[in-house]
């Protein structure tokens, strides 16, 4: 979890009057913040990734005016026009494709301020770049260079400037093998034939996104006018990341000026801080939260959480969120913010009208008790994804595809349908784990989705246990041991092993499980023409069963 350290000081200067540690303490944690330590004059705070905007100074400061009734409503940030171009070259489309910049002007940074800047610009790399990969951030001196300013690729030898912290010219490719930096995240762009590259009108380099900027633009004390570029994968994570920094940056004093931004296929102008409008449903509130709100006071409530609003209709509310606030993403994230500018602490807690004693569902008992039993076999536990595709799901495991749940609007080809058994995800992260030591012994106790037409739905949720060994000796009858142990330590006293043809398994070393005369799993050797498909050298022994079954 992302951590900020609040001096108390420089915390009462960005909110315009002087406040305690105590008082810190105490109303910190309305907005979410969890107290990590109380130091003689700071307070050490922790916060949901999600509230990236927590990452500054600024932004807690407008969170917390707003909680306290100080400063209420949507801020208004004026993004003034400029005649600051950038151009991206079609040569970085196929490394790093997205850019979006920004220009701040007549900013006043202490030393301090720039040690803050740069903090939150790592929180934005992890929190939404995920570790410069969506999205990375270059903040640069713009007195020292000239626009327009050009981001394209080139060849890993052809360019040479001094980066960040270095003294000496470096070319590309020796940034990559010799900056700190550039070590630790060559695998970014390693793998084009060409590198990224942020150049001036006068060829001057500013940074090699998404690695090392140039000492040429660095920031400190002295500068005042800011050149931000945000690079990427994602459009939409690096217009987020533009977004918070450049809201904090405004709130800190700084003037915005936008950048035109010229693509080989559009122009843009950024940074664009338009609100988004969002619908809330008063009724929808008041069942989720339980309280009888009037439209005007969820109106006082969501203002103090810095959103804006009105009445758009009967029962229905129009909501703008300021274009920092990246983690509203339904109606009921504003409920949610009605009970944050309610103040939970204005809840008042009450018993239910009856008195009941909870327990642990029986499937997810024997859940845990199955995953005790396995570890004790010496099994090591993975977590897969219930989505999955029908290549991994039928194909490589080689079975003809039946019906299955089928997702409408897929994001991923890699997760199409919902899986209905186990294996082939642990199969697969054998082949992922291929360049590890053998044996491995893996194992998997989750949930699949089963058709059932009895249901209203169409389908059901099943628990199923799963393993996998892999190694030069592996065979049927270490996995029938296997299996045996598990069902005799899950209290079963008999059961069957009786001979089955698989498509999975090779013939003659495989068999259904039976448990009360009725198929409950299957276990043997995985056919070498299943092994190929995922890469696999090791012979590999597995067997799956439903958990439900054996307890009914």
């Amino acid at each position: 979890m992302p951590v900020i350290t609040l001096q108390r000081d420089k915390f009462s200067d960005f909110i315009r009057r002087d406040i305690t540690l105590k008082e810190m303490t105490d109303w910190l944690p309305w907005l979410g913040f969890d107290i990590e330590e109380v130091g003689e004059d700071n307070v050490k705070v922790e916060f949901n990734p999600n509230r990236i905007d927590f990452s500054s100074y600024a932004g807690v400061a407008r969170a917390f005016k707003g909680l306290r009734g100080w400063e209420t409503g949507l801020p208004n940030y004026d993004v003034r026009s400029g005649g600051t171009v950038l151009s991206i070259d079609e040569a970085v489309s196929k490394v790093r494709p997205f850019m979006l910049a920004a220009v701040v002007s007549n900013v006043k940074l202490d030393e301090g301020e720039v040690v803050d800047l740069m903090e939150m610009q790592e929180d934005l790399h992890w929190g939404i770049g995920r570790d410069r990969k969506k999205a990375s951030i270059g903040v640069h001196n713009l007195d020292v260079v000239k626009s327009p300013f050009t981001f394209t690729a080139v060849e890993p030898d052809s360019v040479r400037f001094v980066p960040l912290d270095r003294t000496e010219e470096m070319s590309l490719k020796e940034i990559l093998q010799k900056h700190e930096k550039g070590t630790a995240y060559r695998h970014l762009i390693d793998w084009s034939p060409k590198y990224p590259l942020l150049i001036d009108a006068s060829g001057e380099v500013l940074s090699v996104p998404p690695i090392i900027n140039g000492e040429l633009t660095r920031v400190t004390e002295k500068t005042r006018n800011l050149l931000l570029d945000v690079t990427g994968t994602s459009l939409a994570a690096v217009e987020k990341c533009l977004n918070v920094l450049s809201t904090a940056l405004a709130d800190m004093g700084g003037t915005l000026e936008q950048v035109t931004v010229n693509y080989p296929d559009r122009t843009v102008l950024s940074p664009n801080l338009d609100p988004q409008t969002m619908k809330l449903r008063t009724a929808y509130a008041a069942e989720l939260l339980g309280l009888g709100f009037s439209d005007s006071e969820i109106v006082e409530c969501l203002e103090k959480c810095r959103l804006g609003a009105r009445k758009a209709g009967t029962g229905v509310l129009e909501v703008k969120i300021p274009a920092y606030r990246i983690d509203i993403l339904h109606e009921v994230d504003l409920v949610e913010e009605i009970a944050i500018g309610h103040g939970y602490y204005n809840l008042k807690p009450t018993f239910p009208a009856s008195v009941t004693i909870g327990r642990q569902h029986p499937t997810c008992k024997a859940a845990n008790t199955a995953r005790q039993i396995m570890i004790g076999l010496s099994f090591t536990e993975a977590l897969n994804f219930t989505l999955t595709n029908e290549n991994l799901h039928y194909q490589k495991m080689r079975r003809k595809p039946v019906q299955s749940v089928t997702l409408a609007n897929p994001v991923s080809a890699e997760y199409t349908i919902t899986r209905q058994d186990l294996l082939p995800g642990l199969i697969q992260n054998l082949a992922d784990n291929k360049h590890e030591s053998f044996p491995q012994k893996l194992f998997e106790v989750s949930d699949v989705i089963v058709l059932n037409n009895s249901t209203e739905t169409g389908c059901e949720r099943r628990m199923h246990v799963a393993a996998v060994s892999s190694y030069s000796t592996a065979n049927y009858t270490e996995m029938k041991s296997t299996v045996e142990a598990f069902l005799a330590n899950m209290g079963l006293t008999q059961w069957k092993m009786i001979r089955a043809k698989h498509p999975t398994f090779i013939e003659g070393r495989a068999a259904s499980i039976k448990v009360n005369n009725q198929p409950t799993g299957i276990v043997g050797e995985i056919h070498p023409e299943v092994l190929n498909l995922f890469e696999l050298e090791n012979p590999t022994a597995a067997f799956e069963v439903d958990l439900e079954a054996i307890l009914d």
